[in-house]
């Protein structure tokens, strides 16, 4: 079986993990996704910092479905300066089958958009502040920028073309 990985990242807040689950629904069993949040948050408890544990995992996880996942997505806000190595190692061991997002939005909209999620109570504005880092693309061949001019569905519809050709 030939793998194609897909690579969801971008701000808080501006709808990776919802476009990976539509993804992973869309595209059906057996679609391996890769939460940055669920590893490094739930599965280790370690804070993202350069060279925690959560890195290699995500790697790990990534490179287990190579060959046995006909997808395997990774999303998260995966900065440039602390998962570019690893998401290159991504892109090279998964050869030319890699499809690589980022979601372009301003502030304002992904403050906007994490205003609507369930999950808004566990952090606000401020700390999205802080953890804001614009313009973070891998700047590898193919890399798609997502803006809020496209729906969640048009977001969606653009990758399952894009993957599924």
């Amino acid at each position: 079986m030939e793998s194609k990985l897909i690579i969801l990242r971008g701000n808080s807040g501006s709808g990776k993990t919802t476009t990976a689950k539509n993804l992973q629904n869309h595209l059906g069993r057996g679609t391996l996704l890769v939460s940055q949040d669920t590893v490094r948050r739930e599965m280790l408890k370690v804070h993202d910092r350069d060279g925690n544990l959560s890195i290699e995992l995500i790697r790990q996880i990534a490179e287990y479905g190579k060959g046995k996942c006909e997808f395997v997505i990774v999303e998260g806000i995966l900065y440039k300066q602390r998962y570019g190595e690893m998401l290159n190692h991504l892109i090279e061991f998964f050869h030319s089958k890699t499809y690589t997002y980022y979601f372009d939005l301003s502030f304002e909209e992904t403050v906007l958009r994490h205003n609507s999620r369930p999950k808004k109570m566990e952090f606000g504005k401020d700390s999205m502040r802080a953890w804001w880092n614009p313009n973070d693309y891998l700047g590898v061949d193919g890399e798609v920028s997502l803006t809020s001019d496209m729906s969640q569905n048009d977001v969606v519809q653009l990758i399952l073309q894009q993957v599924q050709e």
